[in-house]
C-alpha cells in the first residue's frame, strides 16, 4: 500500500509539472512577443495600432485595422460556412450513420486534418477562385475574403466535427431512451437533448475552429488577395464586401518579417500581439456565454 501511495503521489506531481510546463511555454511565448512588440507600442501606441487603417512601413505608418478587419470577416465567414456542415457530419457521424458508412466517412475527414495547408491554398487557386471569378461584380478578381473563407471552412471541418462527435457520443445514453420513451421522434432527441446536453464540447470544437481560421496563414495568402485594403463592398450590393481583397494579421506577419528592421520589425510583433488578445477575447467570451446558459 505503501508502493501504490507512492506511485499515486508521484504521477500526481508529473502530470501537475507538465501542466505548469505547458502554462510556462504559453506564457514565455507571450512575454516574448510582447517584449519584442514594446518599442513599437511605446512609439506608436497599443490604440495607434489598433484604430490606424494606413499600412506603409516606408512612411513610419503602421495601422493595423484594416488586417484585423480582414481577419475577423474572413473568421466570421468560415465559421458560417464550416460550422453547420461540422455540426451536421458529427450529429450524422454519431447517431445515424450505420456502422459500415461511419468506417468510411471518419477516416475521410480526419485525412483533412493531415492535408498541408499550401495544398489547400493550390486547391482555392485553381478552382475556387475561378468559379468566384464568375460572378458578375465590378472588379472582381476572385480573390478576396469569399474565396478565403470557402477554403477556411474546409480547413476547419475536421477539428469541429471530430470533437463535436465526441461531444455528442459522451451523452449519457439514458437522456435519448428518456426522451424517446416519452414520445418524442429521433430528430426531436437529436435538437431538444442531445445537442443542448453537448453543448459545452461543441462550444468547444467552434472556439478551436475559430483559433484555427484566426491563425491560418500559407493558404490565405494565396487566395484572400493579399492588398492592405479595408474591406469594402466593390458594387451597388452590400454583400459585395465577400468579394473585396484583404490581408489577413497572419498574412501580414509572414510576408514582411523576413526583411522587417527597426520599428517595422516591432510593429509586426505587436501584430503577434493583436492575435493573442484576440484568441484571449474569443475565449473569454466562450466562457462567459457557458456560464450563462449554466
Amino acid at each position: 500500500m505503501r508502493v501504490r501511495r507512492l506511485v499515486d503521489r508521484a504521477v500526481r506531481y508529473l502530470l501537475l509539472v507538465s501542466a505548469l510546463i505547458s502554462i510556462l511555454v504559453v506564457f514565455l511565448i507571450g512575454l516574448f512577443t510582447l517584449r519584442e512588440a514594446w518599442p513599437a507600442l511605446r512609439e506608436i501606441g497599443l490604440g495607434g495600432l489598433l484604430a490606424g487603417q494606413v499600412w506603409r512601413p516606408q512612411r513610419e505608418e503602421f495601422g493595423i485595422l484594416a488586417m484585423v478587419a480582414g481577419s475577423v470577416l474572413v473568421t466570421i465567414g468560415a465559421i458560417a460556412i464550416g460550422v453547420p456542415l461540422a455540426v451536421g457530419g458529427a450529429i450524422f457521424l454519431a447517431e445515424i450513420a450505420p456502422p459500415w458508412m461511419r468506417s468510411i466517412v471518419r477516416p475521410a475527414v480526419e485525412l483533412l486534418a493531415g492535408i498541408p495547408s499550401v495544398v489547400y491554398g493550390l486547391f482555392g487557386l485553381v478552382v475556387i477562385v475561378p468559379l468566384i471569378r464568375q460572378i458578375p461584380a465590378p472588379r472582381n478578381t476572385g480573390f478576396g475574403l469569399l474565396s478565403a473563407s470557402i477554403v477556411l471552412a474546409v480547413m476547419i471541418l475536421p477539428t469541429v466535427t471530430n470533437i463535436a462527435e465526441d461531444a455528442i457520443r459522451a451523452v449519457p445514453r439514458e437522456y435519448k431512451e428518456g426522451s424517446l420513451a416519452l414520445g418524442a421522434t429521433y430528430w426531436q432527441t437529436i435538437v431538444g437533448v442531445i445537442l443542448p446536453a453537448a453543448r459545452s464540447g461543441i462550444v468547444a470544437a467552434i472556439i478551436l475552429g475559430i483559433g484555427r481560421a484566426l491563425g491560418e496563414t500559407m493558404a490565405m495568402i494565396m487566395v484572400i488577395g493579399n492588398s492592405i485594403v479595408m474591406p469594402a463592398p466593390i458594387g451597388d450590393h452590400p454583400l459585395t464586401i465577400l468579394l473585396s481583397q484583404a490581408r489577413t494579421l497572419t498574412g501580414n506577419i509572414a510576408v514582411e518579417i523576413a526583411y522587417a528592421t527597426g520599428v517595422h520589425r516591432s510593429a509586426i510583433f505587436a501584430t503577434g500581439v493583436a492575435l493573442f488578445l484576440m484568441i484571449m477575447l474569443v475565449n473569454s467570451t466562450a466562457r462567459v456565454l457557458l456560464r450563462g446558459r449554466r
